[in-house]
């Protein structure tokens, strides 16, 4: 992984009331003045409408004496119609317009619950050949007299590159309330595809003005215009809208808000389906290719080492430990030791730097081309997160290393008062570079990683020092916010480490800090599905984008987040926000089906890249290594390169979804995590899952090669028969609650 350079706004903006006028400004001001109510309704404490302005339609949501939001629906030049037609099913209204450029035609639903959340969407038929320029932000806080230039506020997360579309802030005076605006990109896949735009970094802007920016077309020639075609209806907004009274407590209770927010958006959506992946499979070709493929591994010292990219770049501890751990992971699940997990342990030492007491990322005959003392902050505590997993499972060589390589971690959190730089000097501490050109910043999200570090000796040794590292490292992040994202598995360790430590210490404190890590996290994904170029060809819904100014997903961000994400939720309990637990359990969900599209052979050839980074190797799609870049935007995958350090994604998604069953003919494969798994009789079994309430799991049950699947009943624990969504003879389908008990039986 290697840092991008890529334009990122910065987050807490607080205003004025002086913000100097724009004439959009200008507009919206007279806009909010005229506007004739066309639709009324009462939204628990809050009023909702519908009104027409001279050019445009707005939908306005006050709170009586307190100001509210006011959402552009459609906007068009000119005279225009306006009226109510018919609307559908579940709907608050429909209204129609027609202008001089085509057909608008705007729907606003509202989704009950603890947070109603309203949906607009918008649509255009053009009357002719288009061209739309770049739109104006859609969003406006206002006062109680509807003038937004009375209002301050602040905005604590806005989109970032091609991340979710959305926005969080605050209207503080007026005292509205907290409101949270998203953006569902899904929906407008066919105009982004028409006019050969994206959108990135469409949802922000400058208070008052705020929301989603349709991105237009810029045009130099007339040769390049894409015109909308005549005719045809194009979304252009489908926008979610939740609001909520009062002002957070502080930085975790705004993340909690931030993530029941998102919580209620994310019912509302219309989620992309998953397919059943055999990761089983994929485990074993990738340890064949592991194993036999001489642009995996490279001997030095008599020993074997992985290399970090498809016969490229020099061997490092993070990358051999990764693949140890996950070959661990698979040799207990199937009860006997993978032989490559001993053979890629056994050169582990040389890593280790007796005079400085602690692994170096290098080997000692690294090239003259690399700085061998230089070391990443998170590449120091990563190799020991993972060896510290072995020393638990009573590794007696991986505990040695492990503890002796304790004192001089805690010596470098010490040093940097647990505020990590981005790289520094390992024999010295000193400085190479502080922070990241993007944002500022150095790698915020380490201390979280460092925390489970500390966690896992702890554990060990029952020695109070290392919970007391733990406690400071976590301590220091706070005020962090949303800017506590460095990359994306690191801030995921971070949300563990922090319920790791309220399971260890019963401070709540730290369970409710695990909600600043969490909403960070998913304020960096895609939570939406393109169909842009060549990303039609791969999934990309709720996938982390791997670093904070990366422009793509990958890899080993996502299963090492995935891995981190089970300790989440292994040491929660029935006070974990319901939001959260969904969001994380979803976020699951879709990896299993999500990472498939890493492997080359899974993607069509012009969907790969056929140049890569200079130093990074090659692509060779016979081999079962994924690559470790997808875009959004629809560039080509694996222009960065084909990790081998990302080739345990398959063992660590393999040993979590699917379950052996003794003596029945059948594996069970769910796309979530199940907590409990118990033998009841013979034939048959109790089963229970801890996803999100209301939320869907895929449960199947897979033929043994030498076995037939017999007849099986799933019914949930109430007794009422759940039927079966599919049936391929290898496997039967089952879609079932994601939350609750299900008893499974055969015969």
């Amino acid at each position: 992984m290697f840092p991008r350079p890529v334009s990122v706004t910065d987050q807490r903006v607080e205003t004025r009331r002086d913000t100097p006028l724009t004439p959009d400004l200008v507009r919206v001001r007279g806009e909010l003045a005229v506007a004739t109510p066309i639709v009324s309704q009462r939204l628990d404490d809050l009023s909702v409408e519908l009104a027409a302005g001279g050019e445009a339609l707005w939908l306005f949501v006050r709170r009586a004496n307190s100001g509210g939001v006011a959402l552009r629906a459609a906007s068009w030049p000119g005279a225009a119609k306006v009226r109510r037609v018919k609307r559908a099913g579940g709907e608050l209204a429909r209204v129609h317009v027609e202008s001089a450029i085509g057909a608008h035609e705007v729907a606003l639903e509202a989704r009950p619950g603890p947070l109603p959340c309203l949906r607009l969407v918008s649509t255009l038929r053009p009357s002719a050949p288009l061209l739309l320029p770049p739109g104006a932000r859609d969003l406006f806080p206002f006062d109680a007299q509807d003038d937004p230039m009375g209002t301050r506020g602040t905005v604590e997360a806005v989109q970032r590159g091609l991340n979710a579309g959305l926005l969080y802030g605050e209207l503080t005076d007026p005292a509205f309330g907290t409101f949270f605006y998203f953006q569902d990109f899904t929906a407008l896949n066919p105009y982004f595809q028409a006019t050969g735009t994206n959108p990135d970094a469409a949802v922000g802007g400058i208070w008052p003005g705020l929301g989603f920016r349709l991105p237009g077309q810029t045009l130099h020639t007339a040769d390049e215009a894409a015109p909308l075609a005549p005719g045809i209806t194009y979304t252009l907004s489908d926008a979610r809208l939740v609001v909520r009274d009062g002002s957070p407590a502080d930085e975790r209770d705004s993340a909690r808000r931030f993530l029941q927010m998102l919580g209620a958006v994310y019912r509302s959506l219309s989620l992309p389906p998953t397919e059943y992946r055999d990761w089983r499979q994929r485990v074993a070709r990738t340890a064949r290719h592991l194993g036999a493929a001489p642009e995996a591994t490279v001997r030095h010292y008599g020993h074997r080492y992985v290399h970090p990219y498809t016969d490229a770049e020099y061997p490092d501890a993070m990358v051999q430990m990764s693949i140890v751990q996950a070959l661990h992971d698979w040799g207990k699940w199937r009860g006997e030791v993978h032989p490559l997990e001993e053979e890629f342990k056994a050169g582990l030492g040389k890593f280790y730097d007796r005079k400085l007491e602690t692994l170096r990322r290098y080997l000692p005959n690294a090239g003259d081309d690399k700085d061998a003392d230089a070391v990443d902050s998170w590449y120091l505590y990563h190799p020991l997160l993972n060896l510290g997993k072995l020393a638990l499972d009573g590794d007696p060589k991986a505990r040695r290393l492990f503890l002796k390589s304790l004192p001089y971690a805690i010596r470098a959190a010490r040093h940097f008062t647990y505020k990590w730089p981005i790289q520094y000097k390992i024999t010295d501490f000193s400085v190479i570079t502080e922070t990241a050109g993007a944002d500022g910043r150095g790698q915020t999200d380490v201390g979280g990683i460092y925390a489970w570090v500390m966690l896992e000796a702890f554990e060990l040794t029952d020695e109070k020092l290392y919970l007391d590292e733990a406690c400071a490292a976590i301590d220091t992040a706070v005020g962090l916010g949303f800017d506590i994202n460095y990359q994306a598995n690191l801030t995921a360790w971070g949300a563990a480490a922090c319920m790791r430590l309220w399971r260890v210490t019963g401070r709540d404190v730290y369970r409710e800090q695990s909600y600043v890590y969490l909403a960070s996290f998913f304020h960096h994904t895609e939570i939406w599905e393109s169909e842009i170029g060549l990303a039609v060809h791969h999934r990309n819904f709720l996938g982390a984008t791997c670093l904070q100014d990366a422009p793509y997903m990958a890899i080993y961000e996502c299963f090492d987040s995935f891995a981190a994400f089970e300790h989440y939720l292994a040491d929660s309990g029935p006070d974990l926000e319901p939001a959260a637990r969904m969001l994380i359990s979803e976020y699951c969900r879709y990896a299993l089906d999500r990472a498939w599209f890493y492997y080359p052979d899974a993607l069509p050839a012009e969907a790969v890249s056929d140049e890569q980074r200079p130093g990074n190797g090659r692509i060779d799609p016979t081999l079962s290594f994924p690559v470790e870049d997808l875009y959004a935007d629809g560039q080509p995958a694996g222009q960065v390169g084909q990790e081998v350090y990302g080739a345990g994604a398959a063992f660590i998604f393999a040993t979590r979804a699917f379950h052996r069953v003794d003596g029945a003919p059948f594996d069970l494969y769910c796309d979530h995590f199940v907590r409990a798994l118990e033998r009841m009789a013979p034939a048959r079994l109790s089963l229970r899952l801890d996803g999100g309430e209301g939320c869907t799991a895929r449960l199947s049950f897979v033929r043994k090669s030498r076995g037939e699947l017999p007849a099986i009943r799933v019914a949930a624990a109430d007794g009422d028969a759940i039927r079966p969504d599919g049936n391929s003879g290898d496997r039967l389908d089952f879609l079932v609650p994601a939350n609750g008990s299900l008893l499974l039986s055969w015969n």
